[in-house]
């Protein structure tokens, strides 16, 4: 989709809003003169942006919303559609995650992942696509991740969702233009972003205390990028409308490694991610 995309004077609703790359793109937008609808599942952290943000000049609302909540969420979207106000960019940008084995996840977990990191994302763009039509020229930004485009072992869940979530947002892409529609979409590939989702992360019920803080050190070492500057990717890229962006080095890197050996990259990856199945 050609032509920049133009930020200020548009309404942003950011999913993950409370911490991470969602935060940040939400003080990155507010510099830029976007509104926002900031939604998490983190009231206290919603509350200590939004009042940040206070003085910035652009329009700042808030939503406590469990994204697992199949009602809620439903519920949700009717009001941001009943509500009157345009709707340019959508970040489906909120994410959890899950440690152990595909043998070791329970099934409530694996599906309460699915639940957030798939299938809200589908359902917000669902619900609100009618609305960005109307309001186009709009944007559609998933976050998927580089675990979107390589599979470590320990993460079916995870790697599952975020596959999942990149075959979408590009079969949309594909028909929205087919269309002639203004709704342009991006799939978003962060490596390692320092993000609260590590500590999060909910664990095997057999995982031992040790297990549990040598995961979490391995995600220390990995998760390095501040999320101001992951922020600056995605909305540079979001700018030019870009369908794919890739965040950082190492998302890069891995990314070109998959593409030479689509197959067989992962011994060549394994001492770079670092990520053990068990």
């Amino acid at each position: 989709m050609s032509g920049r995309f133009e930020f200020a004077g548009r309404r942003a609703l950011i999913t993950g809003a409370a911490s991470g790359i969602g935060a940040a793109l939400a003080r990155d937008l507010a510099r830029r003169g976007t509104d926002l609808l900031l939604v998490d599942v983190n009231s206290a952290g919603l509350r200590t942006l939004a009042a940040e943000l206070a003085g910035s000049g652009v329009a700042v609302t808030t939503r406590a919303l469990d994204l697992s909540d199949r009602e809620a969420v439903a519920a949700f979207s009717a009001e941001v559609v009943g509500g009157g106000d345009p709707l340019h960019l959508l970040f489906n940008n909120a994410g959890v995650a899950l440690g152990g084995t595909f043998g070791r996840v329970a099934d409530t977990n694996f599906d309460w992942l699915m639940e957030i990191n798939f299938h809200a994302p589908v359902r917000l763009t669902r619900a609100l696509l009618p609305l960005m039509e109307r309001s186009a020229p709009a944007q559609i930004v998933n976050t998927s991740s580089i675990f979107g485009i390589i599979s470590p072992p320990g993460q079916t869940a995870y790697s599952a969702a975020k596959f999942a979530l990149r075959g979408f947002s590009n079969a949309l892409r594909h028909e929205l233009a087919m269309e002639r529609s203004g709704v342009g979409v991006t799939v978003v590939h962060p490596g390692g972003v320092a993000t609260q989702i590590a500590e999060s992360a909910r664990m095997p019920a057999d995982a031992s205390n040790m297990e549990v803080s040598e995961g979490r050190e391995r995600a220390r070492r990995l998760l390095v990028m501040p999320p101001p500057e992951a922020a600056r990717i995605i909305l540079r890229g979001v700018e030019r409308r870009k369908p794919r962006i890739l965040v950082g080095r190492d998302a890069h890197i891995m990314a070109l490694i998959e593409r030479v050996w689509p197959v067989s990259y992962w011994p060549k990856l394994e001492r770079l991610v670092g990520a053990k199945g068990e």
